[in-house]
């Protein structure tokens, strides 16, 4: 079975829960005999410098890349208020990936196209054209959900206005999208029951995003004095910055009282300027980290303030793995399937973050528990191998 995969940032390095999913499911895959190329976007975003690509990322037959300029342009989305089409969509179509694309399907012969996300949607037509191969999407959330959920979440403002839409637009777009795949892939069983409610007809099945579970020792915290706390994330993606942002406001700046001997330990790609310039007591901003998994083991917790979003989160599942423990809210562990004070703690107010911290302080036999029973969790539910190979028998099935 030959695969050509088709994503909207390169997959490397995996600083970000997508570039993990689409690398562990590509390389489990590829080690269950399948061969697979990639064609990616390498945007002005997220640009990856190709000759940094470390020698033992060679799970791919081949690797093809073009340069996308996806940046906002203040005069191109004034002129979008005038057209039908979605502006976050459109930023991902140009004519050089267009070229390329065609130029794969027409030199080789392809059992399926991937496409990873909504937003490789507008080439289902050129692949259409080109191809006899079978078109599935792999969605790592219904993408109009996200936006959905974090206006509910804004104060009113002109930019909200603007984003209601743009996120009209959005939404008009994924749902009238729907069946022009043939086979959908979803990472939550909630996520494809939302797809069929919304019109979906066609075949699907859930894969829900994995790791190599060998690829992440798990490693004892060191209880010392000081409780560590830690949020890593790209800080670009709007769920992130609107949960970092609710957590210091609401939970750390005004209860320093009762947070005596915590630290709060910040990492991510793209931290923005204002971040990087507070100078607080037991407040340390880390800026984008070269070693996530270092980061993450660095300290005893994680925090995921979450409260928009779609999907599965993986920087919960790495933590996890190894063996830290994690304070999420409830939608930040949809389709991780861990219960509260078992392998997990969730926090849903400030008033639950503030004791479940308090509870790792307090407790840590409790937290090894908690980290210990997360680790076997991810091993026995979220290994990739076995997600990828569930996925290869509904796929021949």
């Amino acid at each position: 079975m030959r695969i050509l995969q088709l994503t909207k940032k390169f997959p490397f390095p995996l600083m970000d829960g997508e570039s993990v999913a689409v690398h562990y499911l590509s390389k489990a895959l590829s080690e269950l005999g399948l061969n697979i190329d990639l064609l990616s976007m390498n945007t002005s975003k997220h640009f990856f410098n190709m000759e940094d690509l470390p020698t033992n990322y060679d799970h791919y037959h081949n690797i093809y890349t073009v340069e996308v300029d996806n940046r906002v342009k203040p005069w191109t989305a004034f002129l979008n208020l005038f057209s039908l089409n979605s502006y976050h969509i459109s930023r991902f179509v140009t004519t050089s990936f267009k070229v390329k694309l065609k130029e794969l399907l027409v030199d080789s012969s392809y059992d399926i196209i991937l496409l990873e996300t909504l937003y490789l949607t507008p080439y289902v037509a050129l692949i259409r054209k080109y191809s006899n191969a079978r078109i599935i999407m792999r969605s790592h959330n219904l993408e109009y959900e996200i936006w959905e959920r974090m206006l509910k979440n804004m104060q009113f403002s002109l930019s909200k206005l603007y984003l209601i839409y743009l996120v009209k637009k959005l939404k008009r777009y994924e749902l009238s999208n729907l069946n022009v795949y043939d086979y959908l892939i979803t990472v939550t069983q909630r996520d494809l029951s939302n797809y069929v409610k919304l019109g979906y007809a066609k075949e699907g099945t859930v894969v829900p995003i994995g790791i190599e579970p060998e690829a992440y020792p798990v490693v004892d915290p060191y209880m010392g004095d000081i409780l560590k706390l830690s949020f890593i994330g790209s800080l670009d993606w709007m769920p992130n910055m609107e949960g970092v942002s609710w957590f210091l406001n609401k939970v750390w700046n005004v209860n320093q009282d009762k947070f005596s001997n915590v630290e709060f330990h910040i990492a991510g790609r793209n931290t923005p300027k204002s971040f990087l310039k507070k100078v607080e007591k037991n407040f340390i901003i880390h800026g984008e980290v070269p070693d996530a998994k270092e980061f993450i083991l660095s300290c005893q917790v994680m925090i995921v303030p979450l409260f928009s979003g779609s999907g599965m989160r993986v920087k919960i599942l790495e933590a996890m793995a190894l063996g830290r423990v994690v304070i999420t809210t409830s939608l930040g562990l949809e389709g991780i399937n861990a219960r509260d004070k078992k392998e997990v703690l969730i926090a849903n107010t400030v008033n639950d973050f503030i004791k479940k911290i308090k509870m790792c302080q307090n407790d840590p036999a409790l937290m090894l528990k908690i980290g210990s029973a997360a680790s076997r969790l991810i091993a026995s539910k979220y290994d990739n191998k076995k997600n990828a190979k569930h996925l290869i028998r509904k796929l021949k099935g």
